[in-house]
């Protein structure tokens, strides 16, 4: 309710700045009112995405360190302008750019999440395989968190999830699936033959 309560003050926001341009008029008060109701829902959905990210990142980071082998560090960074200062002062030092553009140029619509490994970008610095591990250690670590907030365990669907990984990586995938944290998992491979003799080496 946060989340669209804010995006409706931004869309407002905009609007009242697309007013201002065709009638060559400007309200401070009207503004102020908007600028004051993203400060309070801005913060709000700040930091429940850091609570978030404080019990996410280190459940990921244990999936990724048992499917990699401790090979490589990852983490996420939570990028924010509200990280670099107060969120009403960004907003009134923007305001001229604000007015030309139409546009609210600083808040928590330009949150974003910036994934490392070894301290570069996946994405950039990344093999296939480690970009795959990672990608599955974000599910993992998804699982736990729905698990923890709803009470009940969700099907964990694995998709083609021999493809890029090399077999030390998919065996110890298999091993940490099958220990019974997870409830029922469907695992898809272009390989039967591939399937079976992996699950033959984890099978305990």
């Amino acid at each position: 309710r946060t989340l669209i309560s804010y995006n409706k003050t931004i869309k407002q926001r905009n609007e009242l700045f697309k007013y201002f341009l065709l009638s060559n008029t400007f309200d401070e008060v009207t503004l102020s009112t908007y600028n004051e109701l993203l400060v309070k829902y801005g913060y709000i959905i700040f930091s429940e995405r850091k609570k978030y990210l404080e019990k996410f990142i280190p459940v990921f980071q244990k999936y990724y360190t048992e499917i990699s082998s401790g090979k490589e560090k990852v983490d996420i960074k939570y990028k924010s302008q509200l990280n670099e200062n107060d969120y009403l002062t960004q907003l009134n030092n923007l305001l001229k750019q604000d007015r030309i553009s139409c546009r609210t140029s600083v808040g928590v619509h330009k949150d974003d999440l910036l994934f490392t490994l070894n301290g570069f970008p996946v994405k950039k610095h990344a093999s296939q395989g480690e970009q795959k591990s990672f990608l599955i250690s974000l599910k993992l670590a998804q699982f736990d968190f729905l698990k923890e907030e709803l009470g009940l365990k969700p099907i964990l669907l694995l998709d083609d999830i021999f493809d890029k990984l090399d077999n030390k990586r998919v065996e110890s995938l298999i091993s940490l699936v099958k220990r019974g944290t997870f409830n029922q998992v469907f695992i898809t491979d272009t390989s039967k033959e591939r399937s079976e003799e992996i699950l033959k080496k984890t099978s305990t």
